[in-house]
């Protein structure tokens, strides 16, 4: 009977090995790799096309590609819209492929009043502006518990007050961060590789920008669980954070980078205005092109990556 148990547990685990899913073991002569992450439908578009040798698999309901691109082993993945969404997929890359370094590309609200639809920015830090406190309402104005720790001291909107991510890593003890800095090698050379780039300025449709986008290294992104397309909340995120755009899932995406130790950057096509926008949003006529631009300078930097 000892013998027909133990033959009976063997046939099991052989049976659960057969059936665990393929992604989830990494070859050891699997090279590190570039993971390529983007939020929904024209981005990966705009992206997948480009990889070379591509192998499609889907796990859990994620599509995921290997494959070449530019010359590099990269992943690319299609993360959802969301902060969690973003940080989950993010988090499942890594635990299944040796990630060298993360790279996202997708669009994004403009916030800065200087950037224009189809400019592609590249931050060198990311915000969760939305990370905050429902503050109460005092004679001296909205005011956090005098307990609570994490508040960033910048202007709140409204009862909306800004607070840190208590976060930390395998080698930083847990801190409340209010920025996650891109690394600075790859924005380095983002900034050399991709400063001049020749971005598209008219859609498949024949409409057409006003003005010639260009690329714009630096500065502040935000992130948030929602959708801006208000005026007044975009002014707010200029004068409070300096930030040049806005979106739904880069500074998830910069936390899971920072808890794992991996070096990240981001690169964002204004579609819209958050707001801002003279009539009505303009992402449904200009995401396609928006997400090509931020595609093309992915293509571009992965091309000058050593």
């Amino acid at each position: 009977m000892r013998v027909r148990h133990l033959a009976a547990l063997l046939l099991i685990s052989v049976l659960v090995t057969m059936a665990a899913p393929s992604v989830a073991a990494t070859p050891a002569s699997d090279p590190g790799r570039t993971a390529i992450l983007c939020a929904f439908e024209p981005e990966w578009t705009a992206l997948v096309g480009l990889v070379k040798q591509p192998q499609t698999r889907t796990v859990d309901g994620v599509r995921v590609v290997s494959g070449m691109l530019e010359g590099h082993p990269v992943v690319l993945m299609l993360s959802g819209i969301s902060m969690v969404n973003a940080a989950l997929n993010t988090q499942f890359l890594i635990d299944r492929f040796p990630i060298e370094r993360i790279v996202f590309s997708g669009i994004a609200g403009g916030v800065d009043p200087a950037l224009s639809i189809g400019d592609v920015i590249v931050p060198d830090r990311w915000v969760e502006s939305l990370e905050l406190v429902m503050a109460r309402a005092t004679p001296d104005g909205f005011k956090a518990p005098a307990w609570m720790p994490g508040i960033s001291g910048l202007p709140g909107y409204g009862m909306m007050l800004p607070r840190g991510v208590r976060v930390g890593s395998a080698h930083r003890p847990e801190e409340y961060v209010n920025a996650f800095a891109v690394d600075p090698d790859l924005l380095a050379l983002a900034r050399s590789a991709i400063g001049g780039l020749a971005l598209k300025h008219c859609t498949a449709s024949y409409a057409c920008l006003d003005k010639a986008p260009k690329v714009v290294i630096g500065g502040t992104g935000v992130s948030g669980p929602a959708f801006v397309d208000n005026k007044e909340y975009r002014e707010y995120l200029y004068r409070t954070f300096h930030a040049g755009v806005t979106d739904m899932e880069s500074a998830a995406v910069a936390q899971v980078a920072f808890r794992n130790e991996i070096p990240y950057i981001v690169f964002r096509s204004v579609s819209d205005l958050a707001g801002g926008d003279a009539s009505t949003n303009q992402m449904s006529t200009f995401m396609q092109l928006a997400a090509d631009n931020s595609a093309s300078v992915v293509a571009t930097f992965l091309r000058a990556l050593h």
